[in-house]
């Protein structure tokens, strides 16, 4: 068998050879996907001549070199440039092309810029970004201090401006709320971002709303709410969030009409800390049984069985499913392809994943505002990302009011009530 010993030394020049390699790739993909969309463009246009015949579209040699900053390190680029002497056919002003892979202003990749609102609810100090992410992607190149600061104040006022747009033009017919806990140090205390996540007409999802709230209190809870609804938005059909929450009392306050619906994955974990670890398996097992149930009928029984079970030595964990059956096995009335997503927070819980509840705290105190902007940022990259429900054109039904038994729908909406609801 043959083996190769290198040393400390040669494993950090092999090393620097593989990222040179990666990022002399990744600037010859660049390079070769940007000139094709320039030949792309200018072919769109071939046809255009002026009157002597030349074309109005034409290349126009390169821009001067500049570095983007990516997930592959600093990246120098020349963007190849266009002479266009066309004229937009709508506004009748000269046509300009931009490009849609590296626009003009762009330093660096969304990606990057994607780290910093994590790195600052991981508990890491804005300070340190800088060397951090001079480590992490072999160069500073357009991350300086004072770019950070102007990212963070940008990011405050995009969060300030999502806060106050109006909803006239949005029909959230699902929802899900949340409390989201961070423990990076603030200047008054920990910062808890109140999220509501929800479900157009279309299917598609849409982040609603995340702002500061006090311990996730009934009042933080209910001026969301009153806000939300000020701003033009009507009451969901169904909300899912934890039994916890002073959203449920809020709710009722704002949207008495909304149905309540429990998250299963706060539900399990609450009942089995009431129980020991010795009956655990058993009861995550029965408790699967109650959510996976093929039916509501079935649900119950489940129950039942569940309630025989752990009654007589943990009442305490039986009364947590039997007092919130009914919001648990609320998804039931719906379609059952929407079922998997009436059942958890998960667009909430998967985003904030990494950074709730860490007992690591930032060096100095920060802020809230800023915190905030972080978690705003956060969110609003993941939602990218999120997909669909499933069947979403029964979405639109479902506000329409169609009604559902064992998630199969029963009684359709007329087609007045249905362009109602559009």
């Amino acid at each position: 068998m043959l083996r190769v010993l290198t040393d400390e030394a040669a494993r950090a020049e092999l090393t620097c050879g593989l990222d040179e390699i990666v990022r002399e790739g990744a600037r010859r993909m660049l390079a070769a996907a940007l000139e094709a969309e320039v030949d792309a463009y200018v072919g769109t246009f071939a046809d255009e001549r002026d009157d002597d015949g030349n074309r109005l579209v034409t290349r126009n040699g390169h821009a001067q070199a500049r570095t983007i900053t990516t997930a592959a390190g600093g990246i120098e680029i020349e963007a190849p440039r266009v002479n266009d002497r066309g004229v937009d056919d709508e506004t009748g002003r000269r046509r300009r092309f931009a490009s849609v892979i590296v626009p003009p202003w762009c330093r660096k990749s969304p990606k990057v810029t994607e780290v910093l609102p994590l790195m600052y609810l991981h508990g890491m100090s804005s300070g340190d970004f800088v060397p951090a992410l001079e480590e992490f992607f072999g160069s500073a190149a357009g991350l300086s201090a004072s770019v950070i600061t102007r990212l963070t104040t940008s990011w405050q006022d995009e969060q300030r401006a999502f806060a106050g747009r109006s909803l006239d033009d949005r029909d959230f017919v699902y929802i899900w709320a949340d409390g989201v806990h961070f423990n990076v140090r603030l200047q008054e205390a920990r910062l808890c971002a109140l999220v509501i996540v929800g479900v157009r007409a279309d299917g598609t999802k849409e982040l609603v709303a995340i702002t500061d709230g006090h311990r996730e209190s009934t009042e933080s809870w209910a001026d969301l709410l009153r806000d939300l609804k000020r701003r033009g938005m009507g009451a969901p059909m169904v909300a899912v969030g934890d039994g916890a929450l002073g959203f449920w009392a809020a709710l009722r306050t704002v949207w008495p009409e909304t149905t309540e619906a429990r998250c299963w994955v706060h539900k399990v974990a609450n009942c089995l800390n009431a129980l020991p670890k010795s009956a655990q398996p058993t009861a995550r097992r029965m408790l699967a049984e109650i959510r996976d149930a093929e039916d509501r009928d079935h649900a119950v029984v489940a129950i039942d069985a569940f309630a025989a079970e752990f009654a007589a030595k943990w009442p305490k964990a039986v009364a947590k499913i039997v007092d919130d059956a009914e919001p648990l096995l609320a998804f039931y009335d719906f379609p059952v392809e929407h079922w998997i997503h009436l059942k958890t927070t998960n667009p909430i819980e998967s985003t904030f994943a990494t950074v709730r509840l860490r007992t690591k705290v930032t060096k100095g105190p920060g802020s809230r505002a800023a915190g905030l902007a972080m978690a705003f940022k956060l969110i609003e990259a993941a939602q990218q990302r999120w997909r669909s429900v499933n069947a979403p054109h029964l979405v639109a039904l479902v506000r329409a009011g169609a009604k559902f038994e064992k998630g199969v729908m029963i009684e359709r909406p007329s087609e007045q009530d249905q362009e109602a609801a559009a």
